[in-house]
């Protein structure tokens, strides 16, 4: 590393939760530094191959390597797709000159961190979820800097807030409202309700908007609904816009009342960020974390929680229509939204890195 140039590689492919974060510290880091050099580390599968060119940064991948839950053929072939990921990760690392790495997690990850270790790199690992995955676990022992979205993690580190893009920071001014719905094609003066399951949709979600559409029109709600690329395409009509996929997700965050969706750390944080009262409905797979994800902004007040055995037409609309018709409960909820974040966490983490090269 010369004085005045920097190479920074983040590692984080597969879904928009592991990708978003990272390219939030990229943004950070260029804003400090337009010289320094980012390379996203990926695979050829996720997300990444589309986001990260997308965003303007380089991406170069590596073979994953998914972790089988279960004994089989697939666990026994482990080892060598471990080693051969490792391998090409340090072919990476040493082509641009890394100085330093920060991992997100998934499947990306663990190679990282282990080629990191391999040649000295100093690295970092953040948790965005409130229970840590195996990847960030083995980046810890391996010794990176734990960084942590909240207390409790499973990891050591410090609490540091999940790193969202400034884009996604509040802007509920009545113009841009107006402004934002009328891009999607919706009434700029209506009260409006932003549903979405995530860049793959949510087939429960998308059944329960169907099932109370007339319910949310009826008392006055429009609804802006990203129903996944992958599922049937609803019918679109008067007050009800269905998209496959909202790609410009600030300015749906700025149209919207009330937002339902699902709860990734992620989208927790960029929803908090927008100021925007929500409904959760936690993934009912996995370890939970993602009804733990919801917990601080609920124990704020500026949320809502639907367990997903629990969400119908009905019980969206009842909820959707109970907040938007209590004015100050609404208001209290807005408020509530603020007193959930921790702050600039992109800047922080990329002041971290900084500090950590240059030392």
């Amino acid at each position: 590393m010369s004085e005045t140039t920097l190479s920074v590689v983040v590692a984080g492919g597969g879904t928009a939760g592991h990708i978003e974060p990272a390219l939030a510290v990229a943004d950070a880091l260029r804003a400090r530094d337009e010289h320094v050099r980012i390379t996203a580390l990926g695979t050829t599968r996720g997300l990444e191959v589309d986001l990260v060119p997308e965003r303007g940064y380089e991406l170069r991948t590596i073979p994953p390597v998914p972790v089988p839950r279960k004994p089989g053929p697939a666990l026994a072939t482990l080892p060598v797709k471990v080693l051969n990921s490792v391998r090409a990760t340090i072919a990476v690392l040493k082509d641009v000159e890394a100085d330093v790495l920060i991992g997100f997690g998934g499947y990306v990850s663990a190679p990282a961190y282990l080629a990191a270790r391999r040649l000295g790199i100093p690295f970092f690992v953040h948790e965005a979820n409130a229970r840590a995955g195996m990847a960030n676990k083995l980046g810890v022992r391996l010794g990176g800097t734990g960084l942590n979205a909240v207390a409790d993690s499973g990891i050591a580190g410090d609490v540091v807030g999940v790193p969202i893009r400034s884009v996604h920071s509040q802007n509920r001014s009545e113009h841009a409202q107006q402004e934002a719905r009328a891009e999607f094609g919706l009434d700029p003066h209506s009260p409006t309700l932003l549903v979405t399951g995530g860049s793959q949709g949510a087939r429960s979600l998308n059944r329960a908007v169907a099932e109370g559409l007339e319910q949310l029109r009826a008392g006055g709600v429009q609804v802006l609904h990203a129903y996944g690329k992958k599922n049937e395409a609803p019918e679109a009509g008067e007050g009800y816009v269905p998209l496959p996929y909202i790609s410009e997700m600030n300015k749906a965050y700025a149209a919207a009342d009330i937002i339902c969706c699902r709860a990734g750390a992620m989208t927790v944080a960029e929803v908090s960020a927008s100021g925007t009262p929500a409904i959760y409905v936690p993934l009912p797979h996995g370890n939970g974390e993602q009804g733990l994800n919801a917990q601080p902004v609920i124990s704020a007040g500026g949320a809502t929680l639907i367990a997903d055995a629990e969400l119908t037409g009905h019980s969206l609309a009842t909820q959707v229509l109970a907040i938007l018709g209590d004015e100050q409960l609404y208001e209290a909820m807005v408020h509530a939204t603020d007193q959930a974040g921790l702050g600039s966490a992109a800047e922080d983490i990329a002041e971290r890195i900084v500090r950590s090269a240059r030392g």
